[in-house]
C-alpha cells in the first residue's frame, strides 16, 4: 500500500509538474507559427521553419523537400513582374490544435489566406493543414507537413 502511494505522489508530480513545461512548449510552437505566417521576409521565415530533411505534401499532392522550397526564392529576375499568389495574400491560423509527445509535437490548424487586394475575384482561402514538428539542439523545425484545400461552400 505505502508503494502504490509513493508511486501516485511520483505519478502526481511528473503530471502536474509538467503542467508549466507543456504550457510553455505549447506557447513557442504557436508563437513560432504566428510568426511564420505573418513573416514580410519570406525566404528568413522559410528558412529556420522547416527543417534540412522536410517532407512537404501540398493540397495539389505533390511532394517536395525544403530544397525546392528555397529555390523558389531564387527565381529568374527576368522572368517579369507577374505578382505570385503568396506575396498577394496574407496569411493567418485559426483553430490551432497542438500536441506534446516530447521532442514531436502535432500542430494542425485551419489557414486562411485573405487577399491584398480586393477584387471581383478574390475571395478567402481556407486550407487544413497539420505539420509535424521536431525539437533538435532547442529549436523546433517542421519534419513533414500536409496540406489540404478546404474547398468553397456552394451557395
Amino acid at each position: 500500500m505505502k508503494t502504490m502511494r509513493v508511486l501516485a505522489s511520483i505519478a502526481a508530480i511528473a503530471v502536474f509538474g509538467a503542467g508549466p513545461a507543456l504550457a510553455s512548449e505549447t506557447e513557442d510552437l504557436t508563437a513560432k507559427l504566428q510568426a511564420f505566417l505573418s513573416q514580410s521576409d519570406l525566404e528568413s521565415a522559410h528558412e529556420g521553419f522547416w527543417a534540412h530533411d522536410l517532407i512537404y505534401t501540398s493540397s495539389d499532392g505533390s511532394r517536395f523537400g525544403k530544397r525546392e522550397i528555397m529555390e523558389g526564392f531564387q527565381a529568374d529576375p527576368d522572368a517579369g513582374d507577374a505578382e505570385d499568389a503568396e506575396s498577394s495574400m496574407s496569411y493567418s491560423g485559426e483553430e490551432v490544435d497542438i500536441r506534446l509527445y516530447g521532442d514531436m509535437a502535432i500542430v494542425a490548424f485551419k489557414l486562411v489566406g485573405t487577399p491584398l487586394s480586393k477584387g471581383a475575384d478574390d475571395a478567402l482561402l481556407y486550407y487544413f493543414n497539420t505539420g509535424t514538428f521536431l525539437k533538435r539542439e532547442g529549436t523546433w523545425q517542421v519534419v513533414a507537413w500536409q496540406a489540404t484545400k478546404i474547398p468553397p461552400l456552394e451557395k
